[in-house]
């Protein structure tokens, strides 16, 4: 209690501005999940909501600390405060609990918090405009608000705990259950997926495992779905890169192909691979894909030329020589 005493007199001050700095005079009425995988420890927010760049409001979450998800009348300085709660020691129940007390708005407030440790906390405002309410669950909370029908959350919450895959996958799921049940009274509008490391190396960029958001769309969660896939297909084509700089041309075969079957209709990832490919000596392989890029947009053939500078293809007669032989074989 003594951490508790020490972080809630700062908090009452950081708290104090809660109702002047909420940014929302309207309900951003929404359907929501924080979670915690237990697996792989990384903590995960996803929302889809009738509301504009919902995500830039809604979902919160840091390597190592925890998930946030603040919606209703929103006060987003329930994300930025509560991970500071929390990443000063404070378990999710008892920094949401710090920061309700300081905001004399809490009854139109819905807010959900997870923590490192799988802990959660959630609240639901009396004032919330229904159909209102959320279900916390183990290491992971849903929640909704102005909700078409009082099915939502025990959809969502049903999914969640059937859903098969990673984190990212079972949150999408989530929220896919949702609309299925019926989802927000006005319709929808904006969503977004929000998944971190379970460790927190210090460098946030590295710690992102998934940041995908849909800001303006007739069918936000089906665009969201899309991105999901094509987020998976660049990954593959990372960790393609990884094995080919390691001399794993098998691993990066697996990678690249991968790749290409989650985005067929990708150009770029083609050119890359046959690039890799020749790169190694694998000249007869690349050839194939350099034409198949070719014919679709004779510009890359440009752009091979260009890789000498930054050493992609060595500038030596050799790289050349190379350059030159994959422009006559393919075009």
């Amino acid at each position: 209690m003594t951490a508790l005493r020490v972080l809630c007199g700062s908090c009452a001050v950081l708290g104090a501005a809660h109702a002047e700095e909420a940014s929302a005079s309207r309900p951003v009425h929404t359907y929501s999940i924080v979670a915690r995988d237990a697996k792989t420890g990384q903590l995960g927010v996803a929302v889809q909501s009738h509301w504009f760049s919902v995500g830039s409001l809604v979902t919160w979450a840091e390597a190592g600390v925890g998930a946030i998800a603040t919606q209703s009348f929103v006060d987003p300085a329930y994300g930025p405060r509560g991970l500071y709660l929390m990443r000063s020691g404070l378990g999710a129940p008892d920094a949401l609990k710090a920061l309700l007390g300081a905001d004399a708005g809490e009854a139109v407030r819905q807010v959900a918090f997870v923590d490192s440790q799988g802990r959660v906390a959630a609240h639901t405002g009396s004032k919330c405009i229904e159909s209102a309410g959320h279900h916390a669950g183990k290491a992971y909370s849903v929640q909704a608000n102005m909700m078409r029908n009082d099915r939502v959350v025990p959809a969502m919450h049903r999914a969640y705990e059937g859903a098969k895959g990673d984190l990212a996958e079972r949150l999408l799921s989530t929220l896919e259950a949702a609309e299925a049940a019926g989802g927000d009274v006005r319709g929808r509008q904006s969503a977004a997926l929000l998944v971190v490391k379970g460790e927190n190396t210090g460098r946030p960029w590295a710690d992102r495992v998934v940041e995908l958001r849909v800001e303006d769309h007739a069918d936000p969660l089906v665009e969201l779905r899309r991105l999901l896939t094509v987020h998976r297909a660049y990954d593959h084509m990372n960790q393609g890169d990884l094995a080919v700089e390691k001399g794993d041309m098998a691993g990066a075969l697996r990678h690249y192909q991968a790749a290409a079957k989650l985005a067929p209709g990708n150009v770029e990832m083609v050119f890359w691979h046959a690039v890799a490919l020749s790169t190694k000596g694998r000249v007869e392989e690349a050839v194939p894909l350099f034409r198949k890029v070719f014919e679709k947009d004779a510009t890359w053939a440009d752009l091979l030329g260009r890789l000498h500078k930054p050493g992609i293809i060595p500038d030596t007669p050799e790289g050349r020589a190379l350059v030159e032989r994959i422009l006559k074989e393919a075009r």
